[in-house]
């Protein structure tokens, strides 16, 4: 791929990526299972990893296997293969982090470190686990709200790409991320919309003005979620979160809309 510009690769990888994850969305609540265990296992991998880098030690292997088990545990009892009830294992199970840290020696911050422990928890792994509630519903799997919200979202990302290119000249957080700018955003925006519009019109799971709230959502809410982890990336000082996806960076950097769109799309969609 290094043969490539950063452009052609961005195409490639996104076309082979996105195709990859609506073939498995589309074909069962095991293969999403699947593809999201993936997605939620390595953004996990690249947070620890990015916090490891700024001089932190958080706990990344408990850290990753707490994520992971809580992503699980959710799907599991979404599907209804387990009472609610286990839930409750979750609050031991990362409580468990205190108790590991005072056998290292050593260090420095050991509270910081288990704030940043949590914070990978927080921050990675409960987006994506909220979107088993989503999609795992009394009447069983439902693909078409996380299928319309990804083509939302990757509409968005594009639409800003491009125009932001093209035509960004106002700066939209400087100080955060210098290369965004306000044409960019406006033009995932209008994006955005235009696929929310066309969701509206195939997925019939959410009503039209559902469908248009959400594009919202997920217009400003993958605008923050973007700038939330260039912040990330600035306090570290490095420009991509990996190297895993052509183009693109890491997990982190193509799902990081979602990490802080999701829990308002699921909170709109079980509260209104």
């Amino acid at each position: 791929m290094s043969k490539y510009s950063n452009l052609t690769q961005r195409i490639i990888t996104g076309l082979l990526g996105s195709g990859g994850i609506i073939a498995a969305v589309w074909y069962s609540e095991w293969s999403y299972f699947a593809v999201f265990f993936i997605i939620c296992l390595f953004s996990l991998l690249e947070f620890y990893k990015l916090a490891g880098l700024d001089g932190l030690a958080p706990q990344k292997t408990f850290g990753t296997l707490c994520g992971i088990l809580i992503f699980v545990l959710s799907f599991f009892i979404e599907k209804n293969l387990l009472s609610a009830r286990y839930y409750f294992l979750i609050f031991p199970l990362i409580s468990c982090v205190y108790m590991i840290k005072l056998y290292k020696k050593f260090e420095r911050k050991p509270f910081t470190n288990i704030a940043f422990t949590f914070l990978g928890i927080f921050y990675v792994a409960v987006p994506f686990t909220l979107l088993n509630i989503a999609v795992l519903q009394d009447s069983g799997y439902n693909f078409e709200i996380i299928l319309g919200c990804l083509f939302i979202l990757w509409a968005s990302d594009t639409g800003a790409y491009f125009a932001g290119t093209f035509f960004g000249k106002r700066k939209l957080f400087e100080r955060i991320s210098p290369k965004k700018s306000w044409e960019g955003f406006f033009g995932g925006a209008a994006l955005a919309m235009v696929f929310a519009f066309i969701m509206s019109q195939y997925l019939h799971t959410l009503t039209f003005t559902q469908w248009m709230v959400v594009g919202v959502i997920i217009v400003i809410g993958g605008t923050f979620g973007d700038l939330v982890e260039s912040l990330l990336k600035r306090s570290i000082e490095i420009k991509d979160s990996g190297s895993t996806l052509p183009g693109h960076g890491g997990f982190l950097d193509r799902f990081d809309g979602l990490l802080i769109s999701a829990p308002f799309i699921v909170a709109y969609l079980e509260v209104f």
